[in-house]
């Protein structure tokens, strides 16, 4: 092949093979991590990236992750500079470096062609632990970064192919669990899939064909990704979106606020105007909240565009140092993910009047809960994140209904639930219902996904419960004559009949075993009038047990036999009558 003659085939070649790349480092992940936070809700990222620590492709599990990893990678390349050796493996997680969360720990091992940097190989999970004043990393009393995890800022755990015993110990030595020394090896593990995979691609192909196709992948990708911009109308258009309760302060309340200016083939979010950063942990990362703003303007876009940094380099994101969504060191801000709903509905807001088609209405916001205490069938002590509880629905969109029991939009369906018999196994709780959530999706022409509720009979000893989220005051909004969504609510009913209602920023010690658990994660808002939704789909939601015989009434006008589930049909013209 000439040095510089482009051979399209090749190209949508590598860019596919980019991408089962790093889906066999995600099955690498899946197949050998121990906690159920990795290999059962795939609360993980893997990535490709060239020797600038530029995007190659992802497999975006959660897709809040992914998009942090690009930007770590290039501050890790400027800051070893020419001391990156083969053989070297490097930890980071802090978020004053370009880090999103500290639970989220990547690890990033540099690919080499003889002598040649050519790319890196990268895997970001959610650890069980990581040090700080509480089991599980999640601390709603924190009010700064050393009360939150142990920060790791770029380091290398392994140098051309030695291990690092001070450096791993030290690290280790400062998290509670030994799984996740054994989950952080397994990460390790995927990026040696992904090292030897593109290796194999330059072996093949030639150095200089891979980095001249790269580059053209990565044109071709940019110009997908402007023609889908100038499919908006040039514009400026705002929104805003509350948060409530900033762990702190009761009855508390922070706005995000974005402009979105479309300028021909160039698309700019500014955040300037959003309030001020909290004196907890409800606060955000710029990496956070940057991915937050990518994983949302994707869903309004060609879902075939390749996921590399050719799609990124029309997208600019301005968002003001000291604000709730990017707090100034060392704020504490473990919560910063769970911001993306907020970030999310403000830029959904701001579009749904200009591109309707492309813009769902808003999704449950997400509100989780961990728990942690010792397990006394083992001795030893477990972490949980109830990730089945928390999977509410999202919003429908002109025409389609929302999902059911997708769960947070920062996620955009990659976490996945636990299965019910290894929950059990692996805490010492008992899952006793856990089932779709009848009537919690918003109506609409086209209504939103169900909501779940779930019932747990909390096992263990010393237990400590907390939660975080957002969604019990303001429930998803619909768009276009939709209703809204539900809200979110959990309590803990104590074994003496005492029942707690705990805030969406909680630390409850001491919950005894036997409480029981209980969760309603609130079903998406609808799209479009209610009254104009085929009346067979609205009978087929009562028979499927998703609406009642009541809502589909009083929201829909459908009148349905609650014994024989026929239509009513001169009863529901009436009712529909415009």
């Amino acid at each position: 092949m000439a040095k510089n003659k482009i051979d399209k085939i090749l190209v949508s070649i590598l860019q596919r093979r980019f991408k089962s790349i790093v889906e066999e480092m995600s099955i690498a992940i899946t197949m050998t991590t121990r906690s159920p936070i990795l290999c059962e809700a795939q609360d993980f990222v893997t990535g490709l990236y060239d020797a600038h620590g530029k995007m190659l492709e992802q497999k975006e599990n959660l897709p809040i992750l992914s998009f942090s990893l690009g930007p770590v990678c290039e501050y890790i390349v400027d800051f070893f500079g020419d001391d990156i050796h083969a053989g070297d493996v490097i930890f980071h997680n802090d978020v004053f470096s370009m880090g999103n969360q500290n639970n989220d720990v990547a690890v990033y091992k540099p690919i080499f062609h003889g002598d040649t940097l050519v790319g890196w190989a990268a895997a970001k999970g959610h650890q069980a632990d990581i040090g700080g004043a509480v089991r599980g990393g999640y601390n709603p009393q924190a009010t700064e970064v050393w009360q939150e995890a142990l920060r790791i800022p770029p380091v290398k755990v392994y140098e051309k192919g030695k291990k690092k015993k001070d450096v791993w110990g030290l690290i280790f030595a400062n998290i509670r669990l030994k799984m996740v020394e054994e989950d952080m090896t397994a990460q390790m593990g995927s990026c040696t899939v992904g090292e030897r995979g593109v290796q194999a691609l330059i072996e093949r192909y030639g150095l200089g064909v891979f980095d001249s196709h790269k580059q053209y992948l990565f044109d071709a990708t940019e110009k997908m990704m402007r023609s889908e911009i100038r499919q908006i109308p040039n514009g400026v258009y705002e929104g805003e979106a509350t948060g409530y309760y900033d762990g702190k302060n009761p009855g508390s309340k922070y706005t995000i606020r974005v402009k979105i200016t479309v300028e021909d083939e160039d698309i700019h979010f500014d955040f300037t105007g959003t309030d001020p950063q909290t004196p907890g942990f409800v606060n955000g990362t710029f990496t956070s909240s940057a991915s937050a703003v990518m994983l949302t303007f994707l869903q309004m876009v060609n879902p075939d565009i390749p996921h590399n940094d050719g799609m990124v380099r029309p997208v600019h994101i301005n968002i003001p140092e000291g604000t709730v969504i990017n707090a100034s060191y060392p704020a504490a801000t473990t919560y910063g993910n769970h911001l993306c709903p907020i970030t999310a509905s403000a830029i959904q807001r701001a579009l749904a009047p200009v591109i309707p088609e492309r813009v769902t209405a808003e999704w449950n916001s997400l509100l989780c809960s961990l728990s942690t205490g010792m397990d006394p069938r083992k001795g030893e002590p477990y972490v949980d994140i109830c990730f089945m509880g928390l999977k509410g629905g999202s919003g429908g969109i002109q025409g389609c209904d929302g999902y059911d029991h997708i769960g947070m939009i920062d996620a955009s369906g990659g976490v996945l639930d636990q299965d019910y018999e290894m929950f059990e196994q692996q805490t010492p709780h008992r899952l006793i219902r856990h089932e779709l959530w009848k009537d919690s999706a918003g109506a609409g022409k086209w209504r939103g996904g169900l909501g779940v509720t779930t019932e747990i009979e909390l096992g263990g000893e010393g237990n400590k419960f907390i939660t975080f989220g957002e969604g019990d005051v303001e429930p998803p909004l619909g768009h276009h004559g939709g209703k809204p969504g539900s809200l979110n609510k959990i309590e803990l009913h104590y074994p003496g009949g005492e029942v707690y209602h705990p805030t969406t920023k909680d630390l409850v010690n001491d919950v005894p075993a036997g409480t029981i658990y209980y969760q309603e994660a609130g079903g998406g808002a609808g799209c479009g009038n209610p009254k104009e939704r085929p009346v067979q789909h609205v009978v087929d939601d009562v028979r499927n047990e998703k609406v009642s015989v009541e809502a589909a009434r009083e929201a829909y006008g459908v009148v349905v036999d609650p014994g024989t589930l026929e239509v009513d049909e001169a009863e529901t013209a009436k009712l529909r009558k415009p």
